[in-house]
């Protein structure tokens, strides 16, 4: 594509030493150019303007103090104009059909088909290319990367943290257990000798064992579990901030081009195309590409087993990197593993009702578990195409939604949103509305990290609040009535069910209007109540109340 990335441009154009002196680039060499002499228009280096000086004393003439008034470099052009995808040609078209930049080789072979294909000179005749606006934008954008890249450092060592604190309660609790025990036989011991005594010393020495031995066996394996855990994650966002280390630099180097061109149209034209794809690609990492879904087909996938003995109630939807899909079947007190086909290949049995699932690493799922006295979070590992259950953790109230971000993990109650750490710490309470049941009943986050959505199903409302739970946005639409599933995709598209008005509608990010609606009953969607979207196969898939059925919708 002629469009992507810049990371491959020689490190010299992110340089101020991108002009170079024209009279020493005739004797092949290359020195950096100080002046530019308006008249000639030409550069030269400290020692070529002397002699330029002495021919022509009445030549204008501005150094780099006055680079912005300094004509394009021909590094900088040739960067402009060359082609990513051939690198011997030069951009000279521009195809409407996939908004991309081309060469003559581009239309020949990549777009031969497309329907409009324009000259970049007949453009600059018909569209303005100022680029006043872009400079702005780009130096906007960059602020958000750095923004964002400073705080997936901060998560990085949050996690470390969190793995760093659970291992020494662990270890205290340890000790605690054993000082415990040896008080006791202390206090046992008073008075007794003889063969009472040596049975106690050894009964002790048993016990001792014991629990150390239990340490190593169930503690042990939870920690290893949770630095597995850390590990994965931290991986992942190492993994974003070398994006977001690379498009900005593209955007740095961007706007620094952006600053030079001056008036030319043509390159003015070639350069917004680029930086607007260039910001489209950070708007996308940052998690707000605002680009509306449009459904192309609707399919039916039935997920009922034998051992089911009631119709599903699917509440929760979560998939892994590879595909697969996990359903937590609420009526059927079972977790639901299906493969890409939807077919279900394995299933894990709660013995309670499980009402929402959220995904922890590639291959591990959190699993919100609800009795009339238990409130718990049971975690759950792929492995071979089965389920594994792993550690959980006991939650001190009820719990109707569970999502996670970067090491955290975000609870809903019914009315109030809870921040826990990946070992079950309560961090705090981020937001809470008692005015009735249900108002805080779904949670989802964005990309970033800086927006928490929440459903609030008796108010028919989509709240939109702060990184620290701050009230930013209320959403309401006769379109969404009870609103239930909630999902944000990886490029910040929020996703939310309307479980009495019978749609999945698509809110913009900042959540000041609807987008689209992407399904109503008539697409056969009825009580809605949990909706996810798969990346791998660009699909929303929807679960229902009642209904052995879940549907996907195929988009675009």
């Amino acid at each position: 594509m002629a469009t992507g990335s810049l990371s491959s441009v020689p490190k010299r154009l992110r340089m101020v030493e991108d002009f170079s002196c024209t009279r020493c680039l005739e004797q092949n060499l290359t020195e950096s150019a100080d002046i530019y002499c308006e008249k000639c228009e030409w550069f030269y280096c400290k020692k070529c303007v002397i002699l330029h000086s002495q021919f022509y004393t009445k030549h204008m003439t501005c150094g780099r103090e006055d680079i912005k008034k300094w004509p394009v470099s021909k590094a900088v052009e040739d960067f402009l104009r060359k082609c990513e995808v051939h690198e011997d040609e030069t951009l000279t078209q521009f195809c409407h059909d996939h908004s991309q930049l081309c060469c003559s080789a581009c239309v020949g072979t990549i777009h031969s088909q497309c329907r409009k294909v324009t000259q970049i000179s007949e453009l600059t005749n018909s569209q303005p290319t100022g680029l006043e606006g872009l400079s702005v934008e780009l130096e906007t954008v960059l602020g958000e990367i750095k923004t964002l890249q400073i705080s997936q450092e901060a998560s990085i060592q949050s996690l470390q943290r969190t793995y760093k604190e659970h291992r020494e309660v662990m270890i205290e609790q340890m000790c605690c257990n054993l000082n415990t025990y040896i008080d006791e036989c202390d206090n046992n011991s008073v008075g007794t000798s003889g063969g009472n005594e040596q049975y106690l010393k050894e009964e002790m020495c048993r016990s001792v064992l014991f629990i150390v031995n239990e340490f190593d066996n169930i503690t042990a394996k939870e920690l290893n579990e949770i630095r597995d855990e850390v590990i994965s994650m931290t991986g992942s966002v190492t993994s974003s901030i070398h994006k977001c280390t690379s498009l900005h630099n593209d955007l740095s180097q961007l706007l620094e081009i952006v600053q030079k061109i001056g008036d030319n149209k043509e390159l003015c034209h070639i350069a917004n195309i680029k930086c607007k794809h260039i910001i489209q690609q950070a708007l996308t990492l940052l998690g707000k590409s605002g680009k509306a879904l449009n459904v192309q087909s609707i399919t039916e996938h039935n997920v009922r087993i034998p051992s089911d003995k009631v119709v599903c109630d699917i509440r929760g939807i979560c998939v892994l990197p590879d595909g697969q899909v996990l359903v937590v079947d609420w009526n059927n007190e079972n977790v639901k593993l299906l493969n890409q086909q939807y077919q279900v290949v394995s299933h894990w049995d709660v013995n309670a009702w499980p009402l929402d699932i959220c995904l922890i690493t590639p291959s591990e799922v959190a699993v919100a578990v609800y009795t009339s006295n238990i409130h718990e979070v049971q975690f759950i590992t792929v492995n071979q195409g089965k389920l594994v259950s792993g550690r959980k953790f006991q939650l001190q109230h009820e719990c109707t939604c569970i999502t996670h971000h970067q090491g955290n993990l975000f609870v809903t109650s019914g009315q109030e949103l809870y921040k826990y750490s990946l070992n079950g710490k309560l961090i705090c309470r981020l937001y809470q509305d008692r005015s009735a049941d249900w108002t805080v009943w779904r949670c989802a986050v964005s990309p970033t990290g800086d927006r928490l959505y929440i459903t609030s199903y008796m108010e028919d409302n989509l709240l939109t609040l702060a990184r620290d739970g701050t009230l930013l946005a209320t959403y309401s639409d006769p379109a969404l009535e009870g609103p239930t599933g909630l999902h944000v995709t990886p490029a910040g598209q929020v996703l939310v069910c309307g479980c009495l008005s019978h749609t999945v509608l698509q809110v913009g990010w900042e959540e000041q209007s609807k987008l689209t609606t992407l399904a109503t009953e008539e697409d056969g969607v009825w009580d809605p109540w949990s909706v996810c979207y798969s990346s791998t196969t660009s699909s929303i898939i929807v679960g229902q109340a009642e209904d052995d059925n879940i549907l996907v919708f195929r988009v675009e």
